[in-house]
């Protein structure tokens, strides 16, 4: 009761922006693709697609089927929500390759229920070569605000059609919000000096969008899951999105070949809200854990 009553006790506005900053931070522990992003822009975006056209391989020592990741989501000292992301093998093929299905979940705790409920579910169908998407799904619940997404991708010919036919030109090897974070960790970083930035382009809401990260450094860092060796990112943020400056936003990646998101701490209008990393398994490497 205590969560309850510090957070009836806030202003309305600032409830009601704080509650929506909690569901984007759901969310983002599905995206995560704003707290690691890519080697430039895709090698081949330039590409005529076609018929004939030749997929992009990726070469994947950071994930496979059965991994889990737990996360929780904190406001302050208070806890608002969690969140997981699993990998899965799809049961069927398509365009006859072979696909991995990854889900995330996210879900405000029974306190915040009561005057906020989350219930945020994405579904990604990737390439297993590729490392790109053929469907996206979104279903999300926040406070009674509702959305349903549903992205068809046609890898070869450079477009996408959404739940209402609409049909995008987008380039070839695009990412959708959740398969962005797995592509990501296919990345070699181990070249990156501090102040690289590095980008690729995530189709969001009907917009191609440029996800842009800069490697500001290494730390070892303690959560409640133990010590971990860290490389350190602050996006390089787009005038119009959810944070106003770099530093607004910063996030702590294993320093491994898995390149799993351990801790992301953002600023809001009234104090920080903070992802940690609760529980993992099945993991492709050894984690760098001290």
């Amino acid at each position: 009761m205590k969560i309850i009553f510090m957070a009836w006790t806030l202003d309305k506005d600032i409830k009601n922006i704080l509650m929506k900053r909690l569901a984007t931070l759901l969310s983002m522990a599905m995206l995560m693709s704003i707290g690691v992003s890519a080697r430039g822009q895709n090698e081949d975006k330039n590409s005529t697609p076609g018929d004939n056209f030749e997929y992009r391989e990726v070469e994947n020592k950071a994930f496979q089927v059965g991994e889990f990741l737990e996360y929780k989501l904190a406001y302050g000292i208070i806890n608002a929500g969690t969140a997981t992301l699993e990998v899965k093998k799809a049961p069927n093929k398509i365009q006859g390759r072979e696909v991995l299905h990854i889900v995330g979940r996210g879900k405000s705790i029974s306190a915040f229920d009561l005057f906020f409920k989350v219930r945020d579910r994405y579904e990604t169908y990737i390439d297993k070569e590729g490392i790109f998407p053929w469907l996206f799904v979104r279903r999300i619940s926040e406070g009674g605000y509702n959305k349903s997404q549903d992205y068809k991708f046609f890898q070869n010919k450079g477009k996408v059609k959404n739940e209402d036919n609409e049909v995008y030109k987008v380039p070839h090897g695009i990412q959708d919000m959740l398969s962005s974070f797995y592509y990501a960790r296919t990345i070699d970083f181990s070249n990156a000096k501090k102040g690289d930035v590095f980008q690729f382009d995530s189709f969001v809401d009907e917009e191609i969008y440029p996800l842009r990260i800069k490697y500001v450094g290494d730390k070892t860092i303690k959560i409640d899951k133990g010590k971990f060796h860290c490389m350190v990112f602050h996006p390089v943020v787009q005038e119009g999105r959810i944070f106003e400056d770099d530093d607004d936003l910063t996030v702590y990646i294993t320093k491994d070949e898995n390149k799993i998101p351990i801790l992301a701490k953002a600023k809001v209008l009234v104090g920080s809200i903070r992802m940690e990393l609760t529980d993992y398994k099945n993991l492709a490497n050894p984690v760098a854990k001290k």
